[in-house]
């Protein structure tokens, strides 16, 4: 795999090793002092974290079928599917979670 030489133009590489790559992101986009890429770099923090968690209460509350269960290849493949499943989430709709929060987090840091 590839990893680009910006890590915040293209974050489906990055975005494979999963949401702490998008909190060290965050740091990096910080550090850059770049508006547009912290936004974006806050928006996939906000976004994959919210929805990794919803994606894991509704996990727990399901029971294993009692004759269709694939036992532990579906658990991992099953953990791949809500990983792809909150990145996309994350990219449709975080920026309506995300938006108001990173209001707050620039009020501080403007001049």
């Amino acid at each position: 795999m590839q990893i680009p030489s910006n890590p915040l133009s293209s974050l489906t590489a990055s975005q494979l090793d999963g949401q702490q790559n998008s909190g060290e992101q965050l740091q990096a986009a910080r550090d850059g002092k770049q508006p547009d890429e912290l936004k974006e770099a806050f928006h996939d923090f906000v976004g994959q974290t919210f929805f990794a968690e919803m994606l894991k209460a509704f996990r727990s509350t399901q029971q294993p079928a009692a004759y269709f269960h694939g036992g532990r290849a579906e658990e991992i493949f099953q953990g791949q599917f809500d990983q792809l499943l909150t990145e996309e989430l994350s990219n449709s709709s975080a920026e309506k979670i995300a938006d108001p929060m990173y209001e707050l987090f620039m009020l501080k840091r403007k001049p």
